[in-house]
């Protein structure tokens, strides 16, 4: 029996006989949208999508084209008088699995994945003394760790208000002033309008010397804002401003994207392969249902 047809004008269940389930559409419907949710989630969450933005969203087109596959079979079996019901909700599963699977592999791969990558691919320098070293230097820099005794001025803190409050903070070395402080600790939300404010990151972490680079290219202007504010307000130069989550340990943070990312996955597979395992239970006890009353 071919999937989601029958012989004559039989249902998916044979009527006027005990009722006999099409095992394989339900193991066909079952099996195969998981395989597209899978296909198009890891595609649009990982490093094809870094590497490869185009070939990862091809995986939604073959998603698409799939689902538009079974809603032609579903058709022509209608047109035939045969039993259309399987290719109909394939048509349904195929679509919600593709359309589910970019926006949460999108989401994933934005929020987690691609933030992991870019530190990833550029470089880490230890060492580096606020005081002598400068921003230009450092434009390829990922994670930065400072030299002991390098600290937080919050002192010169300053935030910029634009729906969300982007704080900063000059990194520094010593007591003395510098010619240009390049090295800003930021953080969003965590600071008041007043100067000594900042609270973002691990700011009263005594073993906290690293930093880990805003990748966020939409906050960077913001916060470049935030630090001209700085400097009109307390006389001094940012020549080439960097912006760093103040820390202890960037690895670990680096990680915890990783980490964020394939449990993301897990959690998103696990939870459509139960819905879609509902879905097919559902749709066999009412196609069951239709078939006793032919």
């Amino acid at each position: 029996m071919e999937y989601g047809s029958v012989e004559g004008k039989q249902s998916s269940f044979t009527p006027g006989k005990r009722k006999r389930l099409n095992v394989v559409a339900i193991l066909v419907s079952l099996l195969t949208p998981c395989a597209v949710f899978c296909g198009v989630f890891v595609a649009l969450s990982f490093q094809l999508h870094y590497w490869s933005p185009s070939i990862s969203w091809f995986s939604v087109t073959a998603g698409l084209a799939l689902a538009g596959i079974a809603g032609f079979l579903a058709r022509r079996n209608q047109i035939r008088e045969q039993d259309p019901t399987w290719f109909t909700f394939a048509a349904l599963a195929y679509l919600f699995a593709t359309v589910f699977g970019a926006i949460l592999g999108d989401m994933n791969y934005w929020y987690n994945m691609q933030p992991f990558y870019d530190i990833e691919n550029i470089n880490s320098y230890p060492d580096v003394n606020p005081a002598r070293e400068r921003g230009q230097q450092l434009m390829d820099a990922g994670r930065v760790y400072f030299e002991d005794g390098t600290g937080l001025d919050i002192s010169k803190s300053m935030s910029f208000k634009n729906l969300d409050r982007y704080c900063v903070a000059p990194i520094v070395h010593g007591q003395s002033p510098l010619d240009s402080y390049d090295f800003w600790a930021v953080g969003l939300n965590c600071c008041g309008s007043s100067t000594g404010a900042f609270q973002c990151g691990e700011y009263n972490n005594p073993k906290a010397h690293a930093g880990l680079r805003l990748m966020q290219e939409e906050q960077r202007p913001f916060f470049r804002l935030a630090v001209q504010q700085a400097e009109a307000a307390y006389n001094i130069k940012a020549n080439h401003p960097l912006f760093f989550y103040w820390m202890q340990d960037p690895v670990a943070e680096i990680l915890h994207y990783k980490t964020s990312g394939f449990a993301w996955a897990l959690i998103a597979i696990a939870t459509h392969f139960a819905f879609n395992l509902l879905c097919v239970a559902g749709a066999a006890l009412a196609f069951s249902k239709l078939a006793q009353d032919v």
